[in-house]
């Protein structure tokens, strides 16, 4: 008995230990992370006028989304249309720049500039290569008001001015497929002004070289045969080339997005150039006029060559900066666009 009470004496002994034992303090709830706003006012450029003042703009807010609030209190400034500058003197702001990664106290001031009326660089593409391979067909099959009356729709009866007209249709034409179903464009816009300077650049060119090309009194190659198949041989080389580099860039942008890898060669020998310069598809570009120009030996071509030239240098430097910018690790061997050169 005397061992019993004792055992019921412990049990209930621990009984109360457990019940006298403070319980542990539920933890606090976690304090919801504080946010903080930006007040973003926007004023325009050239005058310094207040458009709009925004409150409460998160800061993980983009350009874009910046954009889009101020296009709905001003319906015919779009975003596409706007330019968000920092300073009246500072470059426009890109759209996926976040609004808290900028150099902005949390009440940001924009400075914004109206592009004017845009057009989707596609329609732009499609505009500039359509003009220039009907406006060549107009003068190849001698249409009237063109030439003197008597040869209206007559064919001349030089082989290489119907060759021409087939790489220079080949040309266009492939310049409008690949703008379709290849190209993926990172700019969705551009003003709308710039379209008559784009056109009027190629199409004004292709009308010159074209009635000079298909005119009754065209000479030939001076030599001949030779000069018209090297001619040839060097566009149709080209011309692949500049298709094959158009893949690669392609499959390094990935659709719907703006961040940019660096373009390498693949296994396909024509993109093998990437080792050596930023703008193959320039360089290819470069080579097919060379190319045409040997094979028609025609002035007003060989002066397009020169001004196109110029302008993909520029165009080429541009992007080759760009890429030594932005990737630390890009390759040194690379030029612009001309090898070891330029």
């Amino acid at each position: 008995m005397d061992a019993l009470a004792l055992e019921a004496k412990n049990v209930n002994g621990a009984e109360n230990e457990k019940k006298s034992a403070p319980r542990p303090r539920p933890k606090p709830p976690k304090k919801a992370k504080r946010i903080v706003y930006f007040e973003v006012e926007i004023l325009d450029l050239k005058t310094k006028e207040k458009l709009l003042l925004l409150d409460k703009v998160e800061p993980t807010s983009t350009v874009l989304d910046i954009k889009a609030l101020f296009h709905k209190s001003n319906p015919k400034w779009y975003p596409a249309r706007q330019s968000l500058h920092l300073d009246p003197k500072s470059k426009s702001l890109r759209d996926e720049e976040i609004l808290q990664t900028l150099p902005v106290g949390t009440t940001a001031s924009f400075y914004f500039s109206d592009l004017g009326a845009q057009v989707a660089w596609g329609t732009v593409f499609l505009t500039e290569c359509v003009g220039p391979l009907l406006m060549y067909l107009m003068f190849y099959f001698r249409l009237p008001f063109i030439y003197n009356s008597k040869y209206d729709f007559t064919t001349s009866r030089h082989w290489v001015v119907h060759l021409a007209c087939m790489c220079h249709s080949f040309h266009y034409i492939k310049r409008i497929l690949e703008t379709l179903f290849v190209h993926r464009i990172s700019h969705g816009t551009m003003p709308l002004r710039n379209i008559f300077k784009n056109c009027g650049y190629y199409w004004c060119f292709a009308a010159w070289m074209a009635y000079y090309i298909n005119h009754p009194l065209y000479t030939p190659a001076y030599y001949g045969q030779q000069q018209v198949k090297t001619g040839l041989y060097t566009f149709l080389f080209c011309q692949l080339g500049n298709f094959s580099t158009h893949v690669v860039l392609r499959n390094v942008k990935t659709p719907g997005s703006k961040v940019k890898k660096i373009p390498y060669p693949t296994k396909n020998p024509f993109t093998w150039i990437f080792a050596l310069v930023s703008c193959p598809n320039y360089t290819y570009e470069l080579g097919t006029w060379l190319g045409f120009t040997v094979m028609t030996q025609c002035l007003p071509v060989a002066f397009f060559t020169i001004v196109g030239f110029i302008q993909m240098t520029i165009w080429a430097k541009g992007k080759h900066r760009g890429y030594i910018k932005e990737f630390r690790d890009y390759p040194t061997l690379r030029s612009s666009i001309i090898p070891f050169i330029l």
